[in-house]
C-alpha cells in the first residue's frame, strides 16, 4: 500500500542501518583496543569474572617479586655463613697444628695471631652482613636493632592472604653466637699458662661443634631457597595460564571482528541504497497525480 505519511520501506532500511552501523561501530571499537569487554555493557559476567582473575594475576606477579627478594635475601645469607665455614676450617686448621708436640712456643703464638685476627673477622661478619640496609645477624647489644634474622619473618609468597611462607631461625643464631663465643675464647698462646699443646687439642672439638652449628643455620637457608624456588614456577605456570584465561574472557578475536565490520559495512551500504530507493516513492504518488 502506498501512503504518504507512512512510508514503510523508508522505517525498514532505516532500523536495518541504524542496527548495522550499531554493530560495525563495535567491531571498530574492538579492533581498535583489542578487547571484546570494553564496558560492563559488553559483558557484565564476563567483565566481573575477568577483574576477578586479574587481581589474582597481579598478585602473583607481585609475590614472584617477593619471592626473587626473599631468595636473594636468604643467598646472602648463606653466603656469609659459606664464608664463616672457610674461616672455621682455616682456624681449625690452625688449632690442630697447635696441637702437635713438634710445634714450638713460638710457633703457637704465630698461629694464635692469625687465629685472633679471623675470630675478629667472624665478628664483623656476625655483625655487619646485610641485605639493602639492613643488619641479617646482629645482635641486639650495645642499643642497636636485632638483625632481620633474629626473630621469625613471614614472606607473602601468592595472591592469597593465606599463602605465606615461614621462617624462623632465631635458635640457629642463638646456637651459632654459643658457639663462636667458644671459639674466640681459645687460647693455645704460651702467655695463656693452660699448657698451648692441650688447649689446642680441645680446640679442635670447639671448632667442630662450631662447625655443626653453622651448618645446621646454613642446611635450614638451603632448604627455604629451594622451597622458593619451586613456588616461584609453579606461581609462574598459575601466572601464565591464568593470564591465558583473562585473554579468552577479555580479549577480541581479530579475525571474527573483523569480518563483523565488513558484513556490517556493506549491510549498511546496502541499506542506505535501499533507503534512497524509498524516499524516491514519493516521486511516484505525485506521479499518480499529474
Amino acid at each position: 500500500m502506498l501512503t504518504i505519511f507512512t512510508n514503510s520501506s523508508a522505517m525498514t532500511s532505516t532500523n536495518a542501518m541504524n542496527k548495522a552501523t550499531g554493530s560495525m561501530n563495535i567491531a571498530m571499537q574492538r579492533l581498535g583496543t583489542g578487547k571484546r569487554i570494553n564496558s560492563a555493557a559488553d559483558d557484565a559476567a564476563g567483565l566481573q569474572i575477568a577483574t576477578r582473575l586479574q587481581a589474582q594475576s597481579n598478585g602473583m606477579g607481585v609475590a614472584k617479586q617477593n619471592i626473587n627478594k626473599a631468595t636473594a635475601m636468604m643467598q646472602t645469607a648463606e653466603g656469609a655463613f659459606d664464608e664463616v665455614t672457610n674461616i672455621l676450617h682455616r682456624m681449625k686448621d690452625l688449632a690442630t697444628q697447635a696441637a702437635d708436640a713438634s710445634q714450638t712456643d713460638k710457633d703457637r703464638d704465630s698461629m694464635k695471631k692469625e687465629y685472633d685476627q679471623l675470630g675478629q673477622e667472624l665478628d664483623n661478619i656476625m655483625n655487619n652482613t646485610s641485605y639493602g640496609s639492613e643488619k641479617l645477624f646482629a645482635g641486639a647489644s650495645g642499643g642497636g636493632a636485632a638483625g632481620k634474622m633474629r626473630g621469625a619473618m613471614q614472606f607473602q609468597i601468592g595472591a592469597s592472604a593465606g599463602e605465606t611462607l615461614s621462617v624462623d631461625l632465631s635458635t640457629g643464631l642463638t646456637g651459632v653466637d654459643t658457639s663462636m663465643a667458644a671459639v674466640k675464647a681459645v687460647d693455645f698462646s704460651s702467655a695463656s699458662g693452660a699448657g698451648g699443646a692441650a688447649a689446642a687439642n680441645k680446640a679442635i672439638t670447639t671448632l667442630t661443634d662450631a662447625l655443626d652449628s653453622v651448618g645446621s643455620i646454613r642446611s635450614d637457608l638451603g632448604a627455604n631457597i629451594n622451597r622458593l624456588g619451586h613456588t616461584a614456577a609453579n606461581l609462574a605456570n598459575m601466572q601464565d595460564n591464568t593470564d591465558l584465561n583473562i585473554g579468552v574472557i577479555r580479549d577480541a578475536d581479530f579475525a571474527s571482528e573483523a569480518t563483523n565490520m565488513t558484513r556490517n559495512q556493506m549491510l549498511m551500504q546496502s541499506s542506505q541504497a535501499m533507503l534512497k530507493q524509498a524516499n524516491g516513492m514519493s516521486g511516484m504518488l505525485l506521479g499518480m497525480l499529474g
